[in-house]
């Protein structure tokens, strides 16, 4: 097949990018800087949202897009990292849009990126795909709206699947930035350890996605989430263990909202998501469990 990707040379999508090549499939990395990398063998680099591209006839005749382009979540929520956290994802999905409307043969297929934040956060709820409710924090605002400008291409045949990811463990993302305290030995739980902790090991995010390409029966929302979310609690256990440190500093939950204001929604709450489509469609996930999963990034 041939599949475009944008945010392809992310964490992601550059795991992604390789799965698809070894594949044996055709990529092509939609980008404003197609000049900083080289084409290989089933690797295409395509000039995106600059004047003067024309990416619809690079990628004419794809299977699939896959949008994964945005704003990083991390940072300081600023009233300006918030406009360009929802204004990059808005931008990019309607770019998205356009760029599928002004092809001559469309693709079959639209992966979205979407986020568990869609949800809201609870500590005594679980969440499915058939949950229809949002959440009422700005996370639950963003992934709305950008769930609502990618099911456009709805309008033209197109299938559509919102990939909800979870936290993404592995060697880069996330994790680095949680095991740190750790590797110091002042790692702990953060605030009651309560909240739930809905992750998903990076190969199981690349596998779930091609699934959904493979996959024609599905559509709309998809929890990329492994099945056997953990408090944040017991993610300290594990992780300590992994890294052979104690688990012993508890950080307080003021303090984590003093250091990243609003941004500490991320670490102070959370929610329990389960992949019910993925399992119920024949997904099997290759690291069902925490303990493998970091046992073989860590």
């Amino acid at each position: 097949m041939k599949i475009a990707i944008a945010g392809g040379t992310g964490f992601v999508g550059s795991k992604l990018t390789e799965l698809l090549v070894d594949e044996g499939h055709h990529v092509l990395i939609l980008t404003r800087s197609p000049e900083k990398y080289q084409n290989k063998e089933n690797l295409t680099y395509v000039g995106w949202l600059r004047e003067g591209d024309q990416p619809e006839q690079e990628i004419a005749g794809c299977h699939a897009i896959i949008n994964l382009a945005g704003e990083s979540l991390f940072g300081y929520w600023t009233k300006e990292k918030k406009e360009r956290i929802l204004d990059s994802r808005i931008k990019a999905t309607t770019n998205i849009i356009q760029l599928i409307r002004s092809m001559d043969k469309k693709p079959d297929l639209l992966v979205n990126a979407s986020a568990i934040g869609y949800y809201g956060t609870n500590e005594d709820k679980f969440f499915t795909e058939k949950t229809k409710e949002t959440g009422d924090d700005f996370l639950a605002y963003v992934t709305e709206r950008w769930e609502k400008t990618a099911k456009q291409a709805e309008a033209d045949n197109i299938r559509v699947v919102y990939a909800r990811f979870g936290i993404i463990l592995g060697e880069k993302g996330t994790l680095p930035l949680m095991a740190m305290p750790f590797k110091f030995f002042g790692g702990g739980p953060i605030g009651s350890g309560e909240q739930w902790l809905s992750w998903v090991h990076i190969n199981d995010v690349i596998q779930l996605i091609l699934f959904a390409i493979k996959g024609e029966k599905i559509n709309g929302p998809l929890n990329v989430t492994a099945p056997n979310p953990v408090r944040n609690k017991d993610f300290s256990s594990k992780l300590a263990k992994a890294l052979h440190r104690p688990n012993i500093v508890k950080v307080p939950s003021f303090v984590i909202r003093k250091t990243l204001g609003e941004m500490s929604i991320l670490v102070v709450k959370g929610q329990a998501v389960l992949p019910d489509k993925a399992i119920s469609n024949g997904y099997t996930f290759q690291y069902p469990n925490l303990e493998k999963a970091l046992e073989s990034i860590l």
